[in-house]
């Protein structure tokens, strides 16, 4: 999650120079490769200036370059050098917020609710189901609680331990879904981070402390 922030970081600040964020919006308007020289002239620059912000944005990750042939005509020498948009989703949260998360959750609940459950319960359900994917990386774990800690704060739970064997979370992902609807987002959360514990072998139960996740993780040590 980390990485993630700090490369929208670094694509907004690319987007900053307002000649830059314009060539990067003709290349996205137009939908198919952008030559040099075509976004040179766009931007009334020369072709050298052109190819100095056009590989910053790929530096960032907003464009990527390759030498292709254009207009399906073959031409002699070598292909000219072009520019088309990337994938990239720009998004900056501080503190993270993980709505895609909740949102896959209450998706799979649509798509694979029983006759004979009620909306709640199938969500509920699909929270832990999804819970239990993401301790795929705990797998074997010497230390179950320290790789949750890892695996959590990569969804922006922002972990940390104020006791051996405990684990809080300084972060609620789900916010501001939290203030609209708490009994239904924060039993979610509870139920994804129950099937997070259960295949990790720590156990998420409700600590509620102000300002942070009502769910916190404990070894079953710390609770024996």
């Amino acid at each position: 999650m980390a990485a993630n922030v700090s490369r929208s970081i670094k694509a907004i600040a690319a987007l900053e120079d307002g000649l830059r964020a314009r060539m990067y919006g003709y290349i996205r308007a137009a939908r198919r490769p952008v030559t040099r020289d075509e976004a040179a002239a766009f931007a009334g620059i020369s072709r050298k200036l052109a190819a100095f912000h056009l590989d910053k944005l790929v530096g960032v990750g907003l464009l990527r370059a390759g030498y292709e042939q254009l207009g399906g005509v073959r031409r002699v020498g070598r292909r000219p050098k072009v520019y088309r948009c990337t994938d990239l989703h720009v998004r900056v949260e501080i503190p993270v917020r993980s709505h895609d998360l909740l949102t896959a959750v209450l998706l799979d609940a649509v798509l694979d609710a029983r006759e004979e459950e009620c909306s709640r319960d199938a969500a509920l359900r699909a929270a832990r189901a999804h819970g239990a994917r993401l301790a795929v990386r705990c797998a074997g774990a010497a230390d179950p609680l320290g790789a949750a800690e890892k695996v959590l704060a990569d969804h922006g739970f922002e972990p940390y331990r104020p006791e051996p064997g405990c684990l809080r979370l300084h972060n609620c992902p789900f916010r501001p879904l939290t203030e609209r609807a708490p009994e239904l987002v924060c039993g979610l959360n509870h139920a994804l981070l129950t099937g997070f514990g259960d295949a990790t072998g720590v156990r998420a139960v409700f600590g509620p402390h102000a300002g942070e996740c009502c769910v916190e993780l404990r070894s079953q040590a710390s609770l024996a």
